[in-house]
This record gives C-alpha cells, sequence and structure tokens, in this order.
C-alpha cells in the first residue's frame, strides 16, 4: 500500500501536540511576523505592477495593429499556459546566463509574481473595456475626442470599476501564489513556518500559516463578491 495507517498509534493528545501546540509559534513569532509583512509586501507590489504593466497589455492586444496586438497575446499566452513555479525558477536561476543577476530574493519573487499576475490583469481589463458600450466610444469621438483621448478619459475609467471584483480576487490567488517563492529560499510566510517547523518537529507552524493565510485572505473574498454583487445591481 502506498500509505500506511497504525490506528494504535492515533490519539487527539498527540494530534493537538504535533499540529495544535501554538506556543511553538508564540515563542517564535518574530520569524512568523516577518514572513508574514514580506508576504504582505510582495503580494502589494506585484498587484500594482501587474495592474500597470496588465493595463498596457489590455490595450496592446485589443488594438487593431496586429504589430502591437500579436505580441501582447503572446506574452499572455506564455505566462499563463506555463506554472507559476515554473517561471519563478527560470527568472531566478536561469538568467544569470544572460547578464541578469538578482541581488535579492524579494526583487527575484517580485519580479516573476509582477510578470505573472500582468498577464491574468490583461485578460480583465480587457474584457472590461470591451464591456463598455461601444455608443461610448462613438459619443466621445463625436464630441471631438481622440480615439486615445476617448479610451483614456472615458472608457478606461468605466472599465476600471467593472474590473474592481476581479482584481480583488487576482490580489487573493497573488497573496497564496507567493507561497511559490519559497523555492527560492525568500522568507515568506510558508518558507518562515516550513523552517520552524524543521527545526521543532511540529507540524503547528504550517497550520499557523494555513490560518494567516486563511484570514487574510477570506476577507478579501467575501469583499470581492459583495461588490460584484453590487455592480451586478447597478447594471441591472
Amino acid at each position: 500500500m502506498p500509505v500506511e495507517f497504525d490506528p494504535s498509534s492515533f490519539n487527539l493528545e498527540r494530534l493537538k501536540t504535533n499540529y495544535l501546540d501554538f506556543e511553538v509559534v508564540f515563542n517564535n513569532l518574530d520569524s512568523i511576523l516577518q514572513g508574514v509583512l514580506i508576504t504582505i509586501a510582495l503580494a502589494l507590489l506585484a498587484e500594482v505592477l501587474g495592474i500597470v504593466l496588465g493595463l498596457v497589455l489590455a490595450l496592446l492586444k485589443i488594438s487593431r495593429s496586429r504589430i502591437l496586438s500579436w505580441p501582447a497575446q503572446a506574452y499572455i499566452d506564455v505566462f499563463r499556459g506555463t506554472p507559476l513555479l515554473v517561471q519563478i525558477t527560470i527568472i531566478y536561476f536561469t538568467t544569470a546566463s544572460v547578464g541578469i543577476r538578482f541581488e535579492s530574493l524579494f526583487f527575484a519573487g517580485l519580479v516573476a509574481l509582477s510578470l505573472n499576475s500582468a498577464a491574468y490583469v490583461a485578460e480583465i481589463f480587457r474584457a472590461g473595456i470591451q464591456s463598455i458600450d461601444k455608443g461610448q466610444m462613438e459619443a466621445g469621438r463625436a464630441s471631438g475626442l481622440s480615439h486615445a483621448q476617448t479610451m483614456r478619459y472615458i472608457i478606461v475609467p468605466q472599465a476600471f470599476r467593472r474590473t474592481i471584483p476581479p482584481l480583488t480576487n487576482e490580489f487573493v490567488t497573488l497573496v497564496k501564489d507567493t507561497s511559490l517563492v519559497s523555492v527560492i529560499g525568500l522568507a515568506e510566510l510558508l518558507r518562515a513556518a516550513r523552517v520552524l517547523q524543521s527545526e521543532t518537529f511540529n507540524g503547528t507552524p504550517l497550520i499557523a500559516a494555513a490560518l494567516i493565510y486563511l484570514a487574510i485572505c477570506l476577507p478579501l473574498i467575501y469583499l470581492a463578491n459583495r461588490l460584484e454583487r453590487r455592480l451586478n445591481r447597478r447594471t441591472a
């Protein structure tokens, strides 16, 4: 059998000691809190950079020029179609051969997460922009605005409001994806918990990490759902 289970060795006291002994976490709270701060900073910065780059990619993708739209589409396909873990590994461990060196693990993780997030954000913005009634563009052009001005002052602001719920969901995904950066050794939340678990031979730090991720993500999930319901009522 691939998994063996010995019922005689299982009891609630052992379960509590090995997985719910939060004194282990409290005694090493500094390292856990530092991991939380790194995780939040990484997710926030990657989200901001992803939004900026994603908006540019979305505008390029819906461009009438194939010279602009094809590279954007290729970028989106590559980063959405390959695992983030593979992207992080390639960006950190192989780019030195082409002259790109990351002196900071944090910056390497930030670059990988931002580039990946931008591909998903681009599709969110594209859908948001294309959901705006075409009459808005026609009205803007009729009032004397250029195509670029109409996009900047009329279309994109309306699209951005519609994309807030999916962008919030994307941020939730990004918070969870920061755990993958532990593969390059960055001491974010998961790695901090994993190091503590290996030092104490106790699974409680990993349980604590899971609860912290839950505490960060659940309010954001409920916020995104509430914003989406409110937006649906306004557009109904």
